[in-house]
């Protein structure tokens, strides 16, 4: 009996086992940033990798970067690596993205979600406009700003799932429901299914013959995955469910 229970609770364990991307576990000064000139490609933390394109020529990068910069007021380009929050949402460090934006996940994982929010940059843009994007919202209540993120899972470059969150949208009826997203948020990803790498990309009802205008940044933090156990376990955990309930029957 004892023996059966320890069976089923080992591999109980090994489904609920799960990683965080907290990004404390990368070293930075107080109020500053890492934006791909140290790296080489990419960084890890919780067990995920960030992919990052870093131009050395522009001092320029796509892709995740990682912050701690503490400044939700002031507005431009200048202050990009700012979540509009001015704190993580746990710990110290953040990442953030900009543009088309790629992780994978750990061999043996799949991702449950993440923290989420906007930019000071992207927050401020929204709310007040700057020299390439409008102003969200308008005075008839009719108003269709919005701006949104997709993440859409792959696995073996076969689609697994997507999800839209929104951090500003004014498309209601009532003024009093349009908003800027000014706090950490989960990002529900569950329905990205057995994805092995997630992609990030925009909608924003601010476009021009460029594409988008509203600046393509979001704040992440706390981002976490699940283990997925191995057939073994998954095995062991029936069998040995199946026999206490036997056991207790008789």
């Amino acid at each position: 009996m004892k023996a059966l229970a320890s069976v089923a609770l080992a591999a109980v364990a090994a489904l609920a086992a799960a990683g965080t991307a907290t990004f404390d576990d990368l070293t930075l000064a107080p109020n500053s940033y890492e934006n791909g000139r140290n790296l080489n490609g990419s960084f890890v933390s919780g067990g995920t990798t960030f992919l990052n394109d870093y131009n050395a020529t522009y001092d320029f990068s796509t892709g995740f970067s990682y912050s701690n910069v503490n400044d939700p007021t002031t507005p431009g380009y200048k202050n990009q690596f700012a979540a509009i929050t001015g704190t993580a949402h746990g710990g110290t460090n953040y990442a953030v993205a900009y543009d088309a934006s790629t992780l994978r996940l750990q061999a043996g994982t799949t991702i449950q979600g993440l923290y989420i929010t906007n930019t000071t940059y992207t927050g401020l843009s929204m709310q007040n406009g700057d020299s390439f994007a409008k102003k969200f919202g308008g005075a008839t209540g009719n108003d269709p700003d919005f701006f949104s993120i997709v993440a859409t899972g792959f696995a073996g470059g076969t689609k697994t799932g997507a999800a839209e969150f929104f951090l500003g949208d004014y498309r209601f009826g009532d003024n009093t429901k349009d908003y800027v997203v000014r706090d950490w948020r989960w990002f529900d990803l569950t329905g990205l299914g057995s994805a092995t790498e997630v992609r990030f990309s925009y909608t924003s009802s601010d476009t021009g013959s460029f594409g988008i205008n509203t600046p393509v940044y979001f704040a992440l933090d706390d981002l976490r995955t699940q283990a997925v156990p191995e057939p073994a376990s998954m095995a062991a955990l029936a069998a040995g469910l199946v026999a206490l309930v036997r056991r207790r029957t008789r």
